[in-house]
């Protein structure tokens, strides 16, 4: 064995070792529900100058993602101020700079798209490789421009919009399939589930009614995706536990 099949060797070692630790992992989610609770720690960060409502850890997997599928079109529901648009557009110029797909995009959907955030998202210089679709992720018409859009390409998707079960699994219905094998379906927030629903107040999820939920109830029908559970124990903390999908 050369080195650097000793070095990835041990890397597996630590996150097998890292996934097994119940007690770890406790700790690593009551840190996320203080943080996030009392601080509001994904919203204290950015990318490239806008706002990315991420957590640094969910970040870095991405970026290993998008290097790894070397994606032709990421699809993103749900926008907000645009951080994780530019992100993996910035991420798809270093794909391209590195030999990558060089007429690679990202396709941002969001029913409310406020006028400032356009703006800002479309001044950005990662503004090129960018479209966006002002609309439900989940309405005909809309979906129908997406599978336009993903015909013939390495599609990864991102879901990150309402949510509710019902909106999370209807999205996975739509979406999932536009996936290409060996990619990705990440579904953000499945951490709702895990979240005392005193953190939850006014919000229209919680416990039972989560992307987590949608997400196990998918699963049960569609063998073509697993979850990726060499992230969860690799990342310890983010918002996606049991969200990274990969298509077989």
């Amino acid at each position: 064995m050369n080195a650097n099949d000793e070095f990835q060797a041990q890397v597996q070692s630590n996150i097998e070792a890292a996934g097994q630790d119940q007690g770890l992992k406790q700790r690593s989610l009551d840190w996320m529900l203080e943080a996030g609770g009392k601080y509001r720690y994904s919203y204290n960060f950015s990318w490239l100058g806008r706002p990315i409502i991420q957590y640094p850890q969910d970040i870095v997997a991405m970026q290993e993602l998008v290097w790894a599928v070397q994606p032709e079109l990421i699809i993103e529901t749900g926008i907000a101020h645009g951080g994780s648009l530019i992100l993996f557009a910035s991420l798809l110029e270093l794909n391209a700079a590195c030999g990558g797909p060089s007429d690679a995009r990202v396709l941002g959907i969001d029913i409310d798209i406020r006028q400032h955030n356009r703006e800002a998202i479309e001044a950005h210089p990662m503004s090129r490789r960018i479209d966006m679709i002002q609309g439900s992720s989940i309405a005909p018409d809309v979906l129908e421009q997406v599978r336009q859009l993903a015909k013939g390409k390495r599609v990864l998707v991102s879901l990150d919009s309402n949510h509710t079960h019902d909106h999370v699994l209807a999205e996975l219905q739509a979406y999932a399939p536009l996936v290409s094998p060996g990619s990705y379906c990440v579904v953000f927030d499945t951490v709702v589930e895990d979240t005392p629903d005193d953190l939850q107040a006014g919000r229209p999820w919680g416990k039972g009614n989560s992307p987590k939920s949608a997400v196990r109830e998918y699963l049960t029908s569609h063998p073509e995706f697993q979850v990726d559970v060499r992230m969860d124990n690799k990342l310890l903390i983010s918002v996606a536990p049991e969200g990274y999908l990969k298509r077989i």
